[in-house]
């Protein structure tokens, strides 16, 4: 991509209504533009960001079985009736209106009452279960505070998987593989993640399990084992526990911590509390009926993309991890102004059409109208992990000068040892 054509610029200053890092830096650098309090558009740049983490969900998704699927946002007032949460929710979370024929209506802040019920006509026997089907999907809440960027939205993407079973067992098990392919989806993102315990609210007795992000820009507190310092890793919520600073881990003895934290995922035991309300039942081998036996499994690509930014940035701007950056590398042309181009431009355009020959994704900033300064700066702000320049001195040394956005020094390789060292890395 030729940043001259990059729809979408950086900005000077970051804009006076954000109060969130992840809002004042995703906007400053053209990531995403927002449309009024809650409520984002992504813009090139996000959206190559978003499709890379909804990319890694759905690889591990697949992994564990999921099957994926697109419910409608739109729902009837009928379904949510029967499990009470029409009324429940009422409009202090879910948006409720009538439409032209005055039937009332509502948009899905989540769904579990439509897969149960779609699951009527999939459903009948043991020998159908157990079955997991998962969405990537737009969600809406009607949230009171939509001040934190993209931590919490009015409108956002949300991956929610939810799990068929025959015994609460069946439940268990999916539930550790489900806890362990999580784990490993945000290891992939670059966050460290603490597997925390947490009410169940009006779901389930049961406590649930929510993935925090250490976070000042976090709502939530959590007590922690730090796992960094030789901790277990076991962390409980503050709605559920009795714990404070200094206490001793109850899994390993160590001294337990609090911090901020963002929830970035979670996991739920529904029980049998959603297909009872619907009808969904199964017939066993003796030919008797049950209820199923349902679980719920959340990620908001969204939240974790603003999550990346608020844990991975600096005073300069964005450092994101390799996995999920919008490029690899950012190639910079330092074209000189007051004399004829020495073959800057020529050399840039040479390598930037070998990276894109060996399928290296490359930004290639070929902008005229700015100064080294200025580029630099985009370059910063921006956050993609490998930051190329080719000028005259480059010239002169027959090689590019290389430098790693979370690091301060650069180094000159020739144009031969990047192509290698950028081919390696995709192997």
């Amino acid at each position: 991509m030729r940043q001259s054509q990059l729809f979408g610029k950086t900005l000077r200053e970051s804009p006076k209504d954000e109060v969130s890092v992840n809002a004042q830096l995703l906007e400053r650098a053209g990531f995403v533009y927002k449309t009024m309090a809650g409520v984002y558009d992504y813009l090139p740049l996000g959206w190559r960001v978003l499709n890379k983490i909804n990319q890694i969900i759905r690889e591990e998704m697949n992994a564990i079985g999921g099957q994926e699927l697109l419910l409608s946002s739109m729902q009837p007032k009928e379904r949510w009736e029967k499990t009470g949460r029409w009324q429940t929710l009422g409009e202090e979370v879910m948006y409720q209106f009538k439409d032209r024929s005055g039937r009332e209506l509502g948009l899905a802040p989540t769904h579990e009452e439509a897969l149960a019920e779609i699951a009527l006509r999939t459903i009948s026997s043991y020998k159908d279960l157990p079955l997991y089907v998962y969405q990537i999907q737009t969600k809406f809440r009607n949230e009171l505070r939509a001040k934190s960027g993209l931590l919490r939205g009015r409108e956002f993407l949300m991956k929610d998987l939810y799990s068929f079973h025959a015994s609460k067992e069946d439940l268990d098990r999916y539930y550790k593989i489900a806890d362990i392919a999580y784990r490993k989806i945000f290891e992939r993102l670059g966050l460290k993640v603490y597997a925390t315990e947490a009410s169940g609210g009006s779901f389930t007795q049961e406590y649930t399990h929510e993935y925090q992000v250490l976070s000042e820009a976090g709502e939530d507190i959590i007590f922690y084992c730090d796992s960094t310092a030789g901790g277990c890793g076991y962390s409980q919520n503050k709605e559920v526990n009795q714990l404070k600073d200094g206490d001793k881990c109850p899994k390993c003895r160590q001294k337990i911590k609090s911090g901020k934290s963002i929830e970035v995922g979670n996991i739920f035991k529904l029980g049998t509390k959603f297909s009872e309300a619907v009808g969904l039942n199964y017939t066993d081998d003796k030919g008797q009926k049950h209820p199923v036996v349902m679980g719920s499994y959340g990620i908001g690509p969204g939240r974790i993309m603003g999550s990346i930014v608020e844990v991975c940035h600096d005073e300069k701007g964005i450092i994101w991890p390799e996995n999920v950056a919008p490029f690899k590398i950012h190639l910079i042309e330092l074209k000189p102004r007051d004399t004829a181009d020495s073959g800057v431009k020529k050399q840039a355009e040479e390598l930037y059409e070998k990276l894109l020959a060996q399928n290296i994704e490359v930004l290639y900033d070929n902008r005229d109208e700015h100064t080294p300064g200025e580029k630099f700066a985009d370059a910063d702000l921006l956050g993609i992990p490998v930051r190329a320049v080719i000028s005259e001195k480059t010239l002169q040394k027959k090689g590019v000068e290389i430098k790693n956005r979370s690091e301060k020094e650069s180094r000159i390789v020739s144009a031969d040892e990047l192509l290698k060292e950028f081919l390696k890395k995709s192997k």
